[in-house]
């Protein structure tokens, strides 16, 4: 299970509200504990390839939120991604180009800009899992 503030899943549907029609992306970093995962932070970054296919996260941006996740003392527990005109689940691209099993993987659809769907995902071996995902106050 992984657990995000309200707060946090506005600021993601924002910047990837403001991105379009590119794919917005970014980091997700916090706890675990007691096989659940707490995002304490939400990294909202640049998509270098400026695609609505596909994204890569800039690296100088990838690498400052690393250091900030260390001086605050969390850990590194995935990343998100928008699609924005295709439904919240891993394209062959994004199952094909994921490289750690043990990650959380959030898609964020803009099918629909007025009910944005975040879904969270573990992908692994060519395969993906729905991994449950709240969205609390």
């Amino acid at each position: 299970m992984i657990r995000l503030h309200s707060e946090d899943f506005r600021r993601m549907v924002d910047h990837a509200l403001a991105g379009l029609p590119n794919e917005a992306c970014g980091l997700l970093a916090g706890t675990e504990g007691n096989g659940v995962r707490d995002v304490k932070k939400v990294y909202l970054l640049t998509n270098t390839d400026a695609s609505h296919e596909h994204f890569t996260i800039d690296p100088r941006e990838q690498l400052a939120a690393i250091r900030d996740m260390r001086e605050l003392g969390l850990r590194p527990l995935g990343n998100w991604h928008s699609h924005p005109e295709t439904p919240s689940r891993p394209s062959e691209e994004d199952i094909r180009l994921a490289y750690d099993g043990t990650a959380t993987y959030m898609i964020l659809s803009l099918e629909s800009k007025k009910a944005p769907n975040l879904n969270a995902f573990r992908i692994q071996n060519g395969a993906y899992q729905w991994e449950i995902l709240e969205i609390y106050d």
